[in-house]
């Protein structure tokens, strides 16, 4: 864990919950990725406190889980920033100049790729597709994604977020 991030236990009320949603899919053949994209998209993240539920329900190792939630970029062990940006590392957005806006990015937001701002208002993620390959370089900013980014579309946009702060 970096030295910007911070994690946040889970609490029991939080922690019967994550119990309540594992529940209600673990019943389900292959359900253990939809039940970890149900907890996260309930709680923002997947604390590691839900790991041991989670192994039991499925039979897995605690181990296995976590390879799982390791594995796949979208999943988080530690809360998100207020906005969370992700930068398309593909091919194509590399192919347009991708590197020169990471630079600028980790420059305007202090934080570098997988880290979160000083003051916990955005995280830095990569990306490796947002499907908008012919209006590279793309990022997500929330659920929003953006094209043809360059270094002043980035400020305008992160401006946009200040603002509705």
């Amino acid at each position: 864990m970096d030295q910007n991030t911070t994690c946040q236990a889970a609490s029991p009320l939080t922690l019967a919950k994550i119990q309540a949603l594992i529940d209600a899919g673990a019943a389900q053949p292959g359900g253990l990725l939809p039940v970890l994209h149900t907890i996260q998209d309930a709680t923002g993240f997947i604390p590691p406190e839900s790991v041991p539920l989670i192994a039991d329900a499925f039979n897995l190792s605690r181990a296995e889980v976590h390879g799982v939630i390791t594995f796949y970029h979208h999943f988080r062990t530690t809360p998100p920033a207020r906005h969370v940006v992700r930068i398309c590392r593909a091919e194509a957005c590399q192919s347009l100049g991708v590197a020169t806006l990471i630079a600028h990015a980790e420059q305007r937001l202090g934080c570098r790729m997988h880290e979160t701002s000083a003051d916990g208002t955005y995280s830095l993620e990569p990306v490796y597709c947002l499907g908008h390959c012919a209006t590279s370089p793309a990022i997500m900013i929330g659920d929003e994604v953006h094209a043809r980014v360059t270094p002043s579309r980035f400020d305008a946009l992160i401006k946009k977020t200040r603002e509705s702060a």
